[in-house]
């Protein structure tokens, strides 16, 4: 069973079964529409943490709306938003608020959007099972571990606390393009893209989990879902940003103990997409009515009841 079909049978039935329910009603400005009268494409990319949000959302709306497809693509926070703004996807998922300067080209290319924060996430540390050292870290080893200082440099495991083993560190993360990147290295490092680059990069998560799992000494961070689905392999590190050691958890994250690798997931919609193409704005609006079983089926945290209120405002400014 993949991924994207465990997701699937994940979702509680209620949600399936109010699925139609978030394709009907609606009108001709943009809202959205019966669902047998609902076709084409709804074009995603973006996030790799976030696609499988998108694609339970898109494997539930398709079961209602055999007419419609809706893909996703995972080329990284950053290279989503490259493609978005130049007016190729209707949708970018991306694990990082939109930058300055991907704004500039969106305006540059006439693209309006809105953003939709669609659920919560902790960044999870990662090692394999056979570690039988590190339980937790605190910041600041997480900085020298990591630090664009640390290249080179930082090579043994007894440099970042001399309790540790003398053993070669070996690290895996996601690549540049990654919104995990830019939150992991602004929120460790102290600016965004800061990091030592002798590292095993990848913008697949699937590399970084065989990459950690296959040796004791070996550190990666990602989404926490992605550590859920691969618990029998790793384990978390606990992350200690002055107040102790706290596990990644949707109530750490939610009681903002979790700190400072709690963060928000998000869609970015392009504003003509929803106003004109009726999938787009159908599977938008179901998007943010499921909302919270969507999270749950594909194991990130949802929204707080305020948070969900602030969505579905946003979501009215959009149809309105």
């Amino acid at each position: 069973m993949n991924r994207r079909t465990k997701l699937l049978v994940a979702l509680p039935a209620a949600a399936v079964l109010t699925l139609g329910l978030a394709a009907c009603g609606g009108d001709a400005d943009g809202g959205s529409s019966d669902s047998g009268s609902i076709s084409g494409e709804v074009v995603s990319d973006g996030s790799s943490t976030v696609q499988p949000l998108t694609a339970a959302a898109g494997e539930l709306f398709g079961s209602e709306n055999s007419g419609v497809n809706v893909s996703v693509g995972t080329s990284g926070t950053g290279g989503g938003f490259e493609k978005f703004c130049l007016g190729e996807t209707d949708i970018s998922n991306a694990s990082r608020p939109i930058g300055d300067d991907e704004i500039v080209i969106c305006e540059e290319n006439g693209i309006e959007f809105t953003e939709l924060r669609v659920a919560s996430d902790a960044l999870s540390i990662v090692v394999s099972q056979d570690n039988e050292f590190l339980e937790c870290l605190t910041t600041d080893e997480l900085a020298t571990l990591w630090g664009p200082a640390a290249e080179g440099t930082i090579t043994s495991w007894d440099q970042v606390n001399p309790e540790f083993p003398a053993e070669t560190i070996e690290l895996y993360g996601p690549g540049t393009d990654s919104g995990t990147f830019d939150y992991f290295t602004d929120e460790i490092n102290g600016e965004e893209g800061a990091s030592r680059s002798d590292y095993n990069a990848s913008e697949d998560d699937n590399v970084i989990v065989q990459g950690v799992s296959g040796s004791e000494f070996a550190l990666g961070y990602f989404g926490l879902s992605y550590f859920l689905e691969n618990s029998g392999s790793l384990k978390t590190v606990q992350v200690d940003s002055g107040d102790g050691c706290v596990e990644p958890s949707a109530e750490t994250v939610a009681d903002d103990t979790y700190t400072p690798l709690g963060r928000p997931l998000f869609i970015y919609v392009k504003n003509e997409s929803y106003a004109d193409k009726p999938q787009v704005a159908a599977f938008v609006d179901y998007f943010v009515e499921q909302s919270a079983s969507i999270a749950e089926a594909a194991e990130f945290i949802a929204l707080n009841d305020e948070q969900q209120g602030e969505l579905e405002d946003v979501l009215a400014g959009l149809a309105g």
